[in-house]
């Protein structure tokens, strides 16, 4: 039974919830209005599995059609907010007069079976939803006034779209001849050259495409206006017309801000575009940016691993051939195309990666010219912090809603945006093409400068490797600091003067540009060759870096440490072919050349960025507001100081769900009563590592299902596998459960793969109970992976996961902090340490519960936190740390976890027998009606096996599992409805 949707008034402003509201929502959702009313920024904690995506998406998407609408009625943004608009969330009324008719409104509204429970927020006595900011100035810059205009890739490609109305199928008309006009050869859009062929030439049909489509026909769809081009258009009228084509003062500089909501990984896009469609807001304009490894539809580009360096040379026509899906990307050019095609409500890749194989269309660039007609961009979050992606995205945020979920990592992907680590073997190859392109005089005059650049690096690492000092077996390294490689790039002739023209350089070569010239004895235009992408990728990344260095008067120079390191790599090298006496080659035709191992000396020059202020710094003066949010941002203070951003809207939410329903201890020994201590001379001890075995091995016989174990590091999970495959201990292991650990690297596909089998293993009982799953912290499983109920029962964490003290940047990192602590508030080096193991440490512990009605246990195996509470246990989230409990030993540990497994399993078999175990109590639908209670399992599959003789006897706390049920209802999970792929 669905509950009906609420409508809450915030700060003036109406949010259409799909529920009624967490008290941690509100508070969220109030929040996040306050500071978009006021042009401030947010820094919100909210635990993971209390509905902080579904806050985020209705406040955010509420606000921006608040003022939508105000705009549209004449109104100023900037007028009093305290007072609801009544016209705010009208749009979504079922209201003939008011609602537009238009094809991409057709359908039935949502809100119309269901009368909306009004909630005015504003009124409530909470002490974080009553709070006001009024007469906030809101005075925002368009972008449309502060860019020029420049066609879109719909625009350039609307003649061709034309012809395709009226033809099945455009791909295989006869080549047009095309007369540039001067604003195209401006562009970087490549010319066709003569004998040009397709790679997907063929003679089939677009798929599915109709023959006949209904608005070919003179008479157009209700609520559309036909355009010189012949292509339906949204009604000016309809607030789902894109905030680009929405209402415009010409005479003010009033517009509504889009929404760029970045996430940490893909999967995470996937999981914020299904929960925007249960909201009302699920037809927004929007689009979903990525890279061409997930959107890539051409078959001869798709399979390959270098995506990037293939389709570049495709729309750059080399080698005479292009990409069909590329020039068709008209068929998905805006909303309207993709709610004719089907796409009515939210969608994620997927959904558009299928209607571009259909289409026969480029997903990628569509996702990338969707962009100017969307209010809300999704894509991660390194895209919006990268100047380097933004560029090559176009993405502009100046005056935009910047919305960064997951942020707990923000501080390091701000700080590798800002930094480059460059190969001296890039540099040389960058160097010989540069210097072929002097030599057959390309442009010479150009990349003559660069070349000198490229000579001048190489000259400079030669020359200091004499200086290279030992940090360990096989490593050296001398490190700079910045202020001190500007005085050394200046004695190169690197000024920042000359860096100004160095730049124009760059920009001139990589101008695609055509000539008069010979081919094939005739005259025809010719195409300039320029530098490859793997060269300029090379000069883009290193003029970035010295942007940042001499920006401001080289404000930034002491933020910057210059790191020349030497290591040994071990690659694979096939021998030349020796000649017989006679002089011949001769190998065998089906046997394999044997290559041999060479260790090869490896020179790289990293430009480290130890100031994530210094990418934010594009950001904060620009956009309208900057929303944080994650459910492991404590300490918040350090966000502040660290990002150089004053969050003056701070909150940290509480989880909701029952203390009764999660368990968290520490345990600080093992079941033979040896002290567990993870610190690096006792991991190594075999000791430990048997100690640590046998725990794991006797938690997964007490907890039925899903077990995840996190441990510090891949060196840690290598040695305990071997250590327990050569004493048995892996072998029970696998007998109790499936055992499956985390690939270090991989790709995308094994990663998928391999979770796929531990959902299986925990859904179908096959002879063992469940599955356990043995990961790393600040891995792929530990890092926005939804392991709802019986996918995650108990999660153990061994030890504390700090980085490595070896490490040369965390060593330069904790430096820099202890240096300008005092003067910049920033964490002492020692502190800031600590902190980067407990926000890993909480990511892996928020595994577990993931929403109201979940259950399950976190384990911390540690000796410290006992010890010294006051150090350890307060780095812990907030809803962690108010529960732990400290065991004394192991066996009251376990007996203290039987009894909370036992109790929880006991609810569970109540839900089963009651007539309504299908159905949510009133009570908690009222939250999350979208959560129907499923029954789950109250005990294991299988039952325990029977001690051997000689083994020792079972603890007092271990009891025997009941029989499953006659009818077999106790294997009806809901494991794999939330957390399957």
């Amino acid at each position: 039974m669905a509950a009906s949707p609420v409508e809450y008034t915030i700060g003036g402003v109406k949010v259409q919830f799909p529920c009624k509201a967490y008290p941690s929502q509100l508070s969220m959702m109030n929040s996040i209005i306050r500071g978009l009313n006021s042009g401030q920024h947010c820094l919100l904690e909210s635990p993971t599995g209390s509905g902080k995506s579904l806050a985020l998406l209705c406040s955010a998407l509420g606000w921006q059609q608040a003022r939508l609408a105000k705009l549209q009625q004449g109104g100023s943004p900037e007028e009093d907010k305290s007072q609801p608009d009544k016209h705010t969330a009208g749009w979504k009324k079922c209201d003939t007069s008011s609602f537009c008719q238009c094809v991409c409104h057709s359908k039935t509204c949502r809100a119309s079976g269901a009368e909306l429970d009004v909630v005015d927020v504003t009124v409530l006595p909470c002490k974080e939803t009553a709070q006001q900011v009024p007469g906030a100035h809101e005075q925002v810059s368009s972008l449309e006034e502060s860019q020029p205009k420049k066609k879109s890739i719909a625009s350039r490609l609307c003649e061709n779209f034309q012809s395709s109305v009226h033809s099945v199928d455009d791909d295989f008309q006869p080549d047009r001849k095309r007369i540039r006009t001067a604003e195209q050869k401006g562009r970087k859009r490549q010319r066709l050259e003569q004998g040009v062929i397709f790679i997907d030439d063929d003679h089939d049909e677009v798929e599915n495409e109709p023959p006949n489509p209904k608005w070919e026909t003179k008479n157009s769809a209700p609520g559309f206006s036909s355009s010189s081009c012949g292509t339906p258009q949204p009604c000016s009228l309809c607030p789902c017309a894109s905030i680009k084509e929405g209402v415009k003062d010409k005479d003010s500089k009033n517009t509504v801000p889009k929404i760029f909501f970045g996430t940490r990984t893909h999967k995470q896009i996937t999981q914020i575009a299904h929960e925007l469609k249960r909201t009302v807001y699920s037809d927004v304009a929007m689009t979903i940016l990525s890279s061409r490894d997930h959107t890539c539809v051409n078959p001869e580009v798709a399979p390959h691993s270098n995506r990037n360096e293939r389709c570049k040379d495709l729309l750059e026509a080399k080698e005479g051939r292009s990409c069909r899906f590329y020039h068709a990307v008209h068929r998905m050019r805006d909303q309207s195309s993709l709610r004719l095609n089907g796409l009515h409500e939210a969608w994620d890749i997927e959904d558009l990666v299928s209607l571009g194989k259909r289409l026969r269309s480029c997903s990628y660039y569509a996702a990338r010219e969707l962009m100017q007609g969307a209010s809300i961009v999704f894509c991660p979050y390194n895209y919006l912090l990268d100047p380097m992606i933004r560029e090559s995205m176009e993405i502009n945020l100046a005056g935009q809603i910047l919305v960064l979920d997951e942020a707990h990592n923000i501080e390091d992907c701000a700080r590798e945006s800002a930094s480059f680590t460059l190969d001296k073997n890039n540099l040389l190859m960058s160097k010989d093409e540069l210097d072929g392109m002097v030599k057959n005089n390309i442009r010479a005059s150009k990349h003559e400068p660069l070349r000198n650049f490229c000579y001048s690096l190489i000259n400079w690492i030669q020359d200091s490797q004499n200086q290279l000092s030992d940090r360990g077996y096989e490593t050296a390294g001398k490190v700079w600091n910045g202020k001190d490689v500007l005085g050394i790039f200046h004695g190169l002739g690197i000024t920042a003067g000359t860096f100004i023209l160095l730049k124009q350089c760059l920009s001139a070569v990589l101008e695609k540009e055509e000539r008069v010239g010979l081919v094939n004895g005739k005259e025809d235009t010719v195409q300039i060759p320029t530098i490859s992408s793997a060269t300029s990728t090379v000069l883009k990344n290193l003029f970035m870096v010295l942007d940042f260095l001499y920006r401001d008067n080289c404000r930034f120079a002491e933020d910057y440490r210059v790191a020349l390191q030497r290591t040994y790599a071990w690659t694979n090298q096939v021998p030349p072919d020796v000649p017989d006496a006679q002089g011949f080659f001769v190998r065998p035709r089906y046997k394999q050349r044997q290559s041999i191992r060479v260790k090869t000396e490896v020179l790289t020059l990293s430009f480290w960025c130890l100031n994530p202020a210094v990418a934010f710094s594009d950001l904060s003066g620009s956009v309208h507001s900057i929303v944080l949010t994650s459910g492991t941002l404590s300490p918040m203070s350090s966000f502040s100081s660290e990002l150089g951003v004053k969050f003056s809207i701070q909150l940290e939410a509480n989880h909701v769900i029952n203390k009764s329903q999660v368990w968290v201890g520490t345990v600080g020994a093992g079941p033979q009563g040896r002290k567990l201590c993870a610190t690096f001379q006792h991991t190594e001890t075999f000791t430990f590592q048997d100690e640590v075995g046998a725990l794991l091995l006797q938690v997964c016989q007490v907890v039925a299902k899903g077990v995840l174990c996190f441990l510090p590091s891949y060196k840690m999970l290598e040695k305990l596998r071997d250590r327990w495959n050569n004493t048995g201990i892996w072998e029970k292991l696998k007998n109790q459960k499936t055992v499956i650990t985390e690939p270090r690297g991989g790709g995308k596909g094994d990663f998928d793969e391999l979770l796929q089998t531990y959902y299986n293993a925990i859904r179908i009982c096959d002879g063992r109970d469940g599955a356990l799953l043995i990961a790393v912290c600040r891995g792929k499983v530990s890092e926005g992976l939804d392991f709802t109920d019986d996918n995650a029962r108990a999660v153990i964490t061994i030890g504390i996961p700090f980085p490595n003290i070896k490490d040369l940047q965390v060593e330069l990192k904790m430096k820099y902090n202890d240096q300008h602590c005092k003067s910049r508030g920033l964490l002492s080096g020692h502190r800031w340490y600590e902190i980067q193991a407990y926000r890993a440490l909480n990511q892996a512990l928020g595994r577990c519960i993931r929403h109201r009605n979940d259950w399950g246990a976190l384990i911390l195996v540690d000796d410290r936190y006992r010890n010294n509470p006051n150090k350890y246990i307060t780095g812990l989230s907030k809803w962690v740390r108010n529960l732990v409990q400290h065991h004394d030993t192991f066996d009251n540990a376990m007996r203290s976890l039987v009894a909370f497994s036992q109790e929880q399993q006991a609810t569970a078999s109540c839900s089963l027998a009651s007539p309504h175990h299908g159905v949510r109590p009133a009570a908690a639908e009222d939250h999350h009606p979208f959560e129907t209670l499923q029954p789950e399992t109250p005990h294991s599959c299988v039952n325990r096996p029977e001690p051997q003789q000689g083994a020792p006897s079972t603890p007092q706390w271990k009891t025997e599992p009941k029989q499953r049920a006659a009818d077999g209802s106790a294997a009806l999970t809901d494991s794999g409805l939330k957390g399957r792929p």
